[in-house]
């Protein structure tokens, strides 16, 4: 089972994912993309980003604001797992916007 990062450990990783906060014992972003299918692409290429690591985050999609959840249920809060998702996700939000 992947280590819970501490509150501390949690806070300097995402000062180098400045569209994430802390959410509970999860982190969260709400990133816009510039029309609704480009949106609905960019949900799609994290989808196969997040079946590639098996760790999967919760999605709410609401025109073109998308907001990713990611925590490590197992563990009960957030690892580096969830710390590599987000960027992976940010490079995909980035590259395709």
């Amino acid at each position: 089972m992947p280590r819970l990062l501490t509150d501390d450990e949690v806070e300097r990783q995402l000062d180098d994912l400045p569209d994430w906060h802390r959410e509970g014992a999860s982190i969260a972003a709400t990133l816009r993309a510039p029309d609704f299918p480009t949106g609905i692409r960019l949900v799609d290429e994290a989808a196969l980003e997040a079946e590639e690591m098996n760790h999967h985050p919760d999605i709410d999609i609401r025109w073109r604001n998308l907001t990713f959840t990611c925590a490590t249920h197992s563990a009960g809060g957030v690892t580096a797992r969830d710390v590599e998702l987000a960027g992976r996700i940010d490079a995909i939000v980035a590259a395709g916007s």
